[in-house]
């Protein structure tokens, strides 16, 4: 289901939201259990791309089927204030937050990396999957990024979302003052 460069750059211009999965895409998918916590790694470069994109008005929303105080903690730490968890099923929840926000489906990316993530794909105007997606969900994307999940591929997005809306030498030049 991949589009072309040109294709892909002009569904990018109209994104105004992302939707993100977290184990195995703001994480590598481990999960580290102990006795009275859990534990997650984080990207700090993923963690940049998302805040490249807040600060640009790109609306950064989580949706995960499951539920753990870290990915609160995160979320506060990189300004994303709209987290669901415990989302057995996503549709209802991606639904919800276009009625919010008055946003069509073309206006929505999402980025996935497992079958609970299929339905936001199929109904998202930009399909992404990690690359060490399932391969259903790598089928239903648009665009399959070259990191895997939790090793960068949030920013990978970012960046070619704010490249495509010519927002990218904005954020480099930020740096460069």
């Amino acid at each position: 289901m991949s589009l072309s460069e040109a294709e892909l750059k002009e569904r990018l211009k109209k994104v105004k939201m992302l939707v993100t999965d977290v184990d195995g895409v703001m994480t590598d998918g481990s999960i580290f259990l102990g006795v009275n916590e859990e534990l997650k790694k984080y990207n700090t470069l993923d963690g940049a791309g998302v805040k490249f994109l807040i600060r640009n008005n790109i609306k950064v929303v989580v949706i995960t089927g499951r539920e753990s105080p870290i990915v609160f903690r995160r979320a506060r730490e990189l300004g994303i204030d709209e987290v669901h968890q415990r989302a057995l099923k996503k549709l209802p929840v991606f639904e919800a937050m276009l009625k919010k926000y008055n946003l069509s489906p073309e206006e929505v990316a999402c980025v996935g990396d497992d079958l609970p993530d299929l339905p936001l794909l199929r109904h998202a105007g930009v399909a992404f999957a990690v690359a060490n997606a399932t391969d259903e969900v790598r089928e239903h994307a648009h665009y399959v990024t070259q990191a895997r999940g939790g090793e960068g591929a949030l920013r990978e997005i970012a960046e070619l979302i704010l490249k495509a809306q010519n927002k990218w030498s904005q954020v480099v030049n930020s740096y460069l003052e």
